[in-house]
C-alpha cells in the first residue's frame, strides 16, 4: 500500500474512530417520544461501526503499516468533530448521524477511487462493502427524518 493510501486510510480510521464514541454520546443522551427506536438504532450504528474501525485497522496491518490507535492520534487527523456531552433530540440525534455518515461515505469514496488506480483491489473490494452499507443507512436516517 503507497504512503498516499496509507495516510487516507488512516484518516478515515480516525474518522470511524471519532463516530464510533461519538455515536455512543447520542445513543446515551437521545431524547424524545421515539427514545426507544432510535436509542437501540443509534446502538446498531456503533456497532458496526467498531466492526468496520477493527476490518480498516487490520487492513493497514496485513499491508505492514500502523494503523493510528488513540483517541489523540484520532482527533488530531479527524474531520468528524466531537460532539459535546448533553441531551440531544432525536431529529438532532439523527441529523448528526446522518451528517456524519455521509462524510464517511465521500470519505470511502476518495480512498475507492485511489485504492483503485493503485491496484490495491482488497482495499477498493472493502470501500465498496462500506459505501453500501452507508447507502442503507443514509436510506435509513433520511426516512425516519422525514
Amino acid at each position: 500500500m503507497n504512503k498516499e493510501l496509507v495516510t487516507k486510510v488512516n484518516g478515515y480510521l480516525a474518522n470511524l474512530g471519532i463516530e464510533y464514541v461519538k455515536l455512543h454520546n447520542l445513543h446515551w443522551n437521545v431524547v424524545g417520544l421515539e427514545f426507544k427506536a432510535t436509542h437501540e438504532y443509534l446502538e446498531s450504528l456503533y456497532d458496526d461501526t467498531a466492526d468496520a474501525l477493527d476490518e480498516v485497522a487490520e487492513l493497514l496491518r496485513k499491508n505492514g503499516e500502523l494503523p493510528l490507535a488513540s483517541m489523540k492520534d484520532y482527533l488530531d487527523v479527524a474531520t468528524i468533530k466531537e460532539l459535546d456531552t448533553k441531551e440531544i433530540a432525536i431529529k438532532d440525534a439523527l441529523t448528526t448521524a446522518c451528517n456524519d455518515l455521509e462524510t464517511l461515505n465521500a470519505q470511502a469514496i476518495a480512498i475507492r477511487t485511489a485504492a483503485d488506480q493503485a491496484g490495491d483491489f482488497a482495499l477498493v473490494n472493502m470501500m465498496e462493502d462500506h459505501l453500501s452499507d452507508y447507502s442503507k443507512k443514509l436510506w435509513f436516517i433520511k426516512s425516519m427524518l422525514k
